[in-house]
């Protein structure tokens, strides 16, 4: 029979045993993989709330990687092709479908319907960018759209009512000679309103997509909308209610000598994402707001539409994707990770979040986020990324076969768009 010393060693080593062997077990966190793209301003804001993530979840280490735009895509291929992709990466909407379809990538419906990730307060609208093939395979991070910047002085200056959130192209060309006229200056500066994404919002707004299904042709047939639009910018131009294309050479560089915050000008086309530095250079004492852009007379619906900044994806390689989705529900829907996030990558989709930022976030913040409520009252679908060869197309053909011998007067606008399909064809047949 054991004596009393001796069972109390034993039991003094089954204790031990029991440490040693149970540390490895209990104390070492699961790890997940995540990876995005960005500044060093996003660097370290995402950094503090995977800290805030792993102070609340002691059982899980976050493991990170980060790079700028360029470099992130060059990881992300080297990495699936060795199949070492992150759990969670961020995603970009001309990427998502393209590494869906190519199994890279987890639907993440299951774990909607679990409740994993919570969209109880996002609006179906905000969603619509992360599906393909009726898959949600993206959670937006951050939204933005297209944008008229309004002086509102100047306006009131001119004695001229702001339009209506639903104006059309031929509003703005009536709206912008009264500018000119009661002013003296330009009704609108630069970019261009010639620029390719303001001629693929027409085409949503005329309820077609930009290039068909199979990105080998357009998704329209009849060029006249964009001929109506470029022979108004030319009304607008020997008027001098709009900047030539040699004037607005005069105004490049940063936003800081952009025309509407020179005074030059008392509306500016821009993307909701990048008016900070608008509004922050015009100064306080300035009064800008963001509008609707403008449609064509016939248009069966907004010329605005929603576009995902950025997502979350989570990918086909993850050993842990209720991890990996508690995470992305967090990113989403904390509000205290979300005062560290400040809206960076753009308007939340959470309405929730949305909320309670606004208690905190400066003015040209809360414009931004009104105006995103607006546009979401009445935005079109987005449609689908551009096709491969997109970037020729725009930098080889739209610009210096179309859009500039247009704008300078060098050839008639029927025949430029003329050039534009044949020329745009050549290579879209290519896909």
């Amino acid at each position: 029979m054991l004596n009393s010393r001796r069972i109390i060693s034993l039991i003094l080593v089954v204790v031990l045993l029991v440490l040693v062997t149970g540390s490895t077990v209990f104390a070492q966190a699961a790890e997940m993989r995540l990876v995005w793209w960005g500044s060093q301003n996003r660097h370290d804001r995402t950094i503090a709330v995977v800290e805030m993530y792993e102070a609340a979840h002691p059982d899980v280490d976050i493991v990170y990687e980060f790079a700028n735009f360029g470099d992130y895509w060059t990881l992300m291929n080297t990495q699936a092709a060795g199949g070492q992709l992150a759990c969670v990466m961020q995603q970009d909407y001309a990427y998502l479908s393209e590494w869906a379809r190519n199994g890279l990538l987890q639907p993440l419906d299951p774990f909607i319907e679990s409740g994993a990730i919570n969209i109880s307060d996002v609006d179906d609208v905000y969603l619509a960018g992360g599906r393909v093939d009726d898959q949600l395979y993206g959670l937006s991070l951050g939204t933005n759209t297209q944008s008229i910047i309004l002086d509102l002085d100047a306006f009131e200056a001119a004695g001229v009512e702001l339009p209506a959130p639903d104006w059309t192209w031929d509003d703005f060309e009536a709206i912008a000679l009264q500018l000119h006229e009661a002013l003296g200056t330009w009704a609108y500066g630069s970019p261009s309103l010639g620029d390719d994404q303001i001629w693929t919002a027409m085409m949503v707004s005329l309820g077609t997509n930009p290039f068909s299904e199979d990105n080998t042709d357009f998704g329209y047939t009849d060029d006249q909308p964009i001929i109506d639009h470029f022979n108004r910018l030319l009304r607008l131009q020997e008027a001098g209610a709009i900047m030539t294309l040699e004037e607005a050479s005069q105004y490049a560089g940063g936003p800081e000598n952009s025309p509407i915050v020179a005074g030059a000008a008392a509306m500016q086309y821009q993307w909701s994402n990048q008016v900070v530095a608008i509004f922050n250079a015009a100064g306080e004492d300035r009064h800008l707001r963001l509008w609707t852009m403008p449609r064509p007379a016939n248009a069966v619906g907004s010329a605005n539409y929603l576009k995902p900044s950025m997502f979350f994806s989570i990918t086909a390689e993850c050993d842990m994707p209720e991890v990996a989705a508690d995470f992305i529900n967090f990113f989403t829907n904390d509000l205290a990770a979300n005062e560290i996030l400040a809206a960076e990558r753009g308007v939340p989709i959470s309405a929730a979040v949305r909320e309670h930022l606004l208690q905190s976030i400066d003015a040209v913040g809360a414009e931004t986020f009104s105006f995103l409520e607006l546009v979401a009252q009445d935005a079109s679908p987005i449609f689908p990324p551009n096709p491969p060869g997109y970037n020729d197309l725009r930098n080889n053909v739209w610009l210096p076969l179309f859009h500039d011998p247009v704008l300078y007067g060098q050839i008639p606008v029927e025949e430029g768009v003329a050039i534009f399909r044949s020329e745009a064809l050549a290579i879209l047949s290519g896909n």
